[in-house]
Parts: structure tokens; sequence; C-alpha cells
């Protein structure tokens, strides 16, 4: 299905010839618990592109945070395919959908970026990269989301990086922004220390700054970035479901994303838990929509 507009007025497809270096793509349901409702989260993925438009003019000039054009001062390489069909409820109809067109997206090949809906859309994203291993996974969250099911789901929300470290071809995680109280107790955490995952928290890397958690990405490797927006300050972010304090900056996010262009390759990048109705001003769907030029910025910049 063909979104308009697209993403910084992006196109759809390329010339002939030409092939995408990353491929944007929505997705607005995944593994929705029974008796919630995950129409909001649906929402988000056209309301990063509204608010991208009106920089839909500037690709050409110089951005800052980039040190730099959009583009590097080369043609287009990214392209918006719009959004993938999902029904609420449908979770394995869902999940065969998000993660057949990752593994279309990674055959091009490009960088796949998808835009969610909630934290359950990582679960098949994470699993589209299989025969593109290994992988390691930055997750920039408030929460951990381990735990091994919810209301009898093992593929929501609060189960994405429990799953990815059952997928034999994610060879770590590095959690970054943690803080205040979820849906983790003490089980959760010990699950994840036993894997190996490793905890970088808001105040450290607020302390420490990104390297903080960049030292646990080994250098060269291939990463998917996995972003739930409560991972940042409700401050620049406040248009989540479960608003906490003492989040990561928007600088801090988009230094974070540089420092790993530097050390590794971004493999994927997922934005979610992005929640329209209780966003302020169109405030969070800015914030989202700067950090994903952020991040097409630093893939189109990767040798």
């Amino acid at each position: 299905m063909t979104i308009s507009p697209p993403f910084l007025g992006l196109p759809d497809r390329l010339a002939d010839g030409h092939m995408p270096r990353a491929v944007i793509f929505g997705a607005g349901h995944g593994s929705t618990y029974p008796g919630k409702d995950s129409s909001g989260y649906a929402l988000a993925a056209d309301a990063i592109r509204a608010a991208s438009q009106d920089d839909a003019t500037l690709i050409e000039h110089w951005d800052f945070d980039l040190g730099g054009p959009l583009f590097d001062g080369k043609p287009i390489s990214c392209i918006d395919a719009g959004d993938i069909p999902t029904i609420m409820h449908d979770n394995a109809g869902n999940q065969t959908r998000i993660e057949a067109k990752t593994r279309e997206v990674l055959a091009l090949p490009a960088v796949p970026v998808l835009l969610g809906g909630d934290d359950s859309v990582v679960i098949p994203f994470l699993a589209g990269f299989a025969d593109h291993g290994p992988v390691w996974v930055l997750q920039i969250d408030a929460h951990i989301d381990w735990r091994d099911d919810l209301h009898g789901e093992r593929h929501g929300y609060s189960s994405p990086m429990r799953r990815a470290s059952e997928m034999p071809h994610v060879a770590g995680i590095v959690q970054v922004g943690l803080r205040g109280v979820g849906s983790a107790r003490l089980t959760e955490i010990e699950a994840a220390q036993h894997y190996g995952s490793r905890f970088v928290t808001a105040r450290e890397v607020h302390a420490q700054g990104v390297e903080a958690a960049l030292r646990h990405i080994p250098a060269g490797a291939r990463v998917v970035v996995t972003l739930d927006c409560d991972g940042l300050d409700s401050s620049v972010m406040p248009g989540v479901a479960a608003r906490t304090p003492g989040g990561l900056t928007y600088t801090q996010v988009i230094d974070l994303i540089a420092g790993l262009g530097r050390r590794a390759t971004i493999a994927g990048f997922d934005l979610v838990e992005l929640y329209p109705p209780a966003d302020i001003g169109g405030l969070s769907a800015l914030t989202a929509a700067r950090l994903l030029v952020n991040v097409i910025g630093t893939v189109i910049r990767q040798v």
C-alpha cells in the first residue's frame, strides 16, 4: 500500500538500474495482547511522515547533525515503500508479513528501516535477519523487554529482547537507556544477565557519554538498532504510553547513532512505540523524524 505523503517526499522506487541503500516501510500492528487495542500505535508511521514534510524541500541543504547534506552530495538512495498491510490481532499473519518484507529488503541488498507499531513488530523484524547474521542488537529503551510471555502471548511488546536472545543469528544484545520500573521482575533480570545482555542505564549515559554503550559493540560488527521511543526523555518524546523521567536526550541518541556508524555497520533500524494520541504539539513525531534522518544519513555514509 502506497502512503502519501512519503517520508521527506522520498520516492517509492529509484530509476532503473539504481538500487536503494535503505528502504523505509511501516507496520502498524504486530502481536497485540488479548483485549488490548494497538490502533494508536498504527498512527505512528504516518505521523512521522507528516512531521518530515517541512524538510522535504531541504534534502540538499546542509544538515548540521550530519555535517553535510542528507545524501552527502550524492543522488537520493533511500526509498519509502509505504506500509505493509497488518491487521490488529492477526498476530501470526502480521509476524509473517513483517519478516517477509524484511527479508525482501535485505535481498536487494539494502538496509531495512521499519516504522512501528508497538515493540512487538521488532520480533519478526529481527527474525528476518536469519540469513544475514551474525548481527548484534542495540536496543534503546527504558525497559529490558525480557518477559517470556504476558497474557499468554510470547510475541508481544514485553518480549522482543527475550525472543531475540533465542535467535541463533543474534550474536549479542546491548540495552541502553534503562531506568524506572517496568514489567521486568527479578526473574527477567536474571535471565537477561545469564544470556549476557549488556545493561547500560540512562544514568550511565548521562555520566559517561555514549561510549558507555558503544564500548560493548565489537568493532566492525553488523548491528540492528531497535529504538523504543520511551528510551528518550519525555521532554522531547512525550508521545509514548509509558513516560519515564530521565531518558536519553535527542543529542545523546544521534551521537550514539553516529558513533555506531563509525565503530560498526548499521544493518537495520526500527523505531517503535511512538503513540501519537499522547503526543504534545507534534513534538514526538518531529523528534522521531529527525532521528530517522540521522539514521539514513549515517547509513548513506557507511562504506
